[in-house]
């Protein structure tokens, strides 16, 4: 359980946005958000940064799956076969972004923030984090829960700050 304190700390802590400008800033690269169940949230971390102009390149909130196909080519079949919380629409997501800005990273949120909307097979609580690395054409994509039970704000929070730490660590992972 997260206590009061841990939980300002989550909401306020900079650490893994300040690494990834630091990183995107020093090797002059770009990154592009496409965000669901973050609502915003990632990009608005994101350009609390000074200096973000230099490497945000693009952010979209993509939160019905229209917009999902129309801005960044999810495929209606996906949506329809596996969900908008998927690991397949993740994917797409981040793909799509990735292409379309011509970005060198991306990254990509679809969840369920609750406190309504969960299912026995997925949850308040669960995300899929996509990642796209313009370099050498990858994606990956993660999945996550986290307890069910907080406010819906806490989750996105929560979402939003794993996202950037996961995104933070494949940086560092991947060296370009």
């Amino acid at each position: 359980m997260l206590t009061y304190i841990k939980l300002l700390r989550l909401i306020f802590d900079k650490k893994y946005g300040k690494k990834i400008a630091k990183v995107l800033i020093e090797k002059e690269l770009t990154l592009s958000t496409a965000e669901s169940c973050t609502g915003g949230l990632i990009s608005s971390l994101l350009t609390d940064i000074s200096g973000s102009s230099a490497f945000i390149k693009c952010n979209f909130v993509t939160y019905a799956n229209e917009a999902k196909i129309k801005y960044l080519g999810v495929k209606k079949d996906t949506l329809e076969q596996f969900g908008a919380v998927s690991h397949q629409t993740a994917y797409e997501m981040a793909k799509g972004i990735l292409e379309n800005t011509n970005s060198d990273f991306s990254l990509a949120t679809t969840g369920i923030a609750g406190p309504s909307g969960g299912t026995k097979e997925k949850p308040v609580g669960l995300i899929y984090i996509g990642i796209g690395k313009k370099s050498n054409n990858e994606i990956k994509v993660f999945k996550f829960n986290t307890n069910p039970h907080y406010p819906r704000v806490l989750i996105k929070y929560i979402f939003a700050q794993h996202a950037l730490r996961l995104l933070a660590n494949n940086m560092e992972e991947t060296n370009q």
